[in-house]
């Protein structure tokens, strides 16, 4: 059984807190961005659903795969809110959605 001490010291360790309150803020935040993450994760997926949808309707109707000017309003989009970064994160989500061009 550890001692509370030990446990304390452990966290701090974990965290690279100097101090058993930051380390708790940390812990707390930690396990927010966890969960954040697993929410993030998802609605990935939701999106990558959604493209499919849209993909095969465009196929099916004659048309290509891929929307090149959509794509620039996603790409704007997220550069526009997340600045250089956000560039890269929406060209990461197209090719999660769509696969490599």
């Amino acid at each position: 059984m550890s001692t509370p001490t030990a446990t304390a010291a452990r966290t701090a360790a974990d965290t690279g807190a100097r101090t058993d309150e930051a380390a708790g803020v940390i812990t707390g935040a930690r396990q927010r961005i966890d969960d954040l993450d697993g929410r993030i994760i998802g609605l990935i997926q939701e999106r990558m659903a959604v493209s499919a949808v849209i993909q095969q309707e465009r196929i099916a109707s004659g048309g290509r795969r891929v929307n090149l000017s959509r794509e620039m309003e996603v790409i704007g989009h997220y550069s526009g809110q997340l600045g250089k970064p956000g560039t890269t994160l929406a060209m990461t989500l197209l090719e999660l959605c769509r696969g490599r061009v």
